[in-house]
């Protein structure tokens, strides 16, 4: 794994923030053969939790990719179930208030498998259920990658 990823999870975890790893990398960390280019978590939306949120994302000086203004994420906007794209000092951060439908971090925290990444524990979206999302968001390039990951699940289940 990139190590500019794990120091970005392991970042949010010191913090103490609840969130779940999706997208390209939850299915890199499974063992799904794709590349990747930024971190995908799906935040829980409390109070308590979006600050704790806030506290990682300015020792991160996150700030939303592409605005030449330098904006950077509030507490109102992630309270709410929107996209936050961002450039961090450790590289792209996508801080998700919901994915595929509105699905938000309560609906997917007990489907999360915990790996350990040198020491870290991270919560990570198992791959059937990342599989359902994809699915279900429809995009192109998720719709692109789940011949992949549905060939590594079946891998997993035959030699499991």
């Amino acid at each position: 794994m990139n190590e500019r990823y794990r120091r970005t999870l392991e970042l949010l975890s010191r913090h103490g923030v609840d969130f779940v790893v999706v997208g390209g990398v939850a299915a890199v960390l499974q063992g799904v053969p794709l590349v990747t280019f930024d971190v995908d978590v799906v935040h829980g939306r409390t109070d308590e939790n979006v600050d704790r949120l806030l506290a990682a994302l300015a020792e991160l000086d996150a700030r939303y990719r592409g605005d030449p203004r330098g904006l950077v994420p509030t507490r109102e906007t992630l309270l709410g179930p929107g996209q936050h794209l961002l450039s961090t000092a450790l590289g792209p951060l996508d801080l998700l208030g919901a994915v595929a439908g509105g699905l938000a971090y309560e609906d997917l925290a007990r489907d999360t498998v915990t790996l350990d990444l040198a020491g870290l524990a991270v919560p990570v979206l198992s791959l059937p259920r990342l599989i359902e999302v994809k699915e279900a968001a429809g995009r192109p390039k998720d719709l692109a990658a789940l011949p992949t990951l549905r060939a590594t699940l079946e891998e997993i289940r035959r030699t499991g």
